[in-house]
């Protein structure tokens, strides 16, 4: 029997897939397009700023999200390839992340 068919699951998420993780090329900061947004979509009201587009490994990113919460004195998550800071701080996480060498901008409104 293959592991890989699951033919009922009550609860819990999917497993991750291998080889999704060691695809992801870890990419240099000069060569990565970064979107800085500021969101209240689904957060009843709170505002997050979230930081998308990286091409690195999740170890990387962790250290990166633990970096822009010290620099913006505020709590986070990195979910998938997003890192999340409470409140808005894109102008912050913006002139960090060009300091680092990133190509980063300012998406929405």
């Amino acid at each position: 029997m293959s592991k890989n068919k699951i033919v009922y699951r009550e609860f819990g998420a999917p497993e991750p897939e291998e080889d999704a993780d060691s695809s992801t090329a870890d990419l240099p900061p000069q060569q990565q397009n970064i979107r800085v947004q500021a969101s209240r979509k689904g957060r009843g009201g709170k505002t997050v700023t979230v930081v998308s587009g990286f091409q690195t490994k999740p170890e990387t990113l962790a250290a990166l999200g633990k970096q822009l919460k010290n620099h913006c004195g505020a709590g986070g998550t990195v979910k998938g390839n997003e890192i999340e800071i409470q409140g808005d701080c894109s102008q912050k996480i913006l002139q960090f992340l060009l300091k680092l060498g990133y190509k980063a901008k300012i998406s929405g409104g």
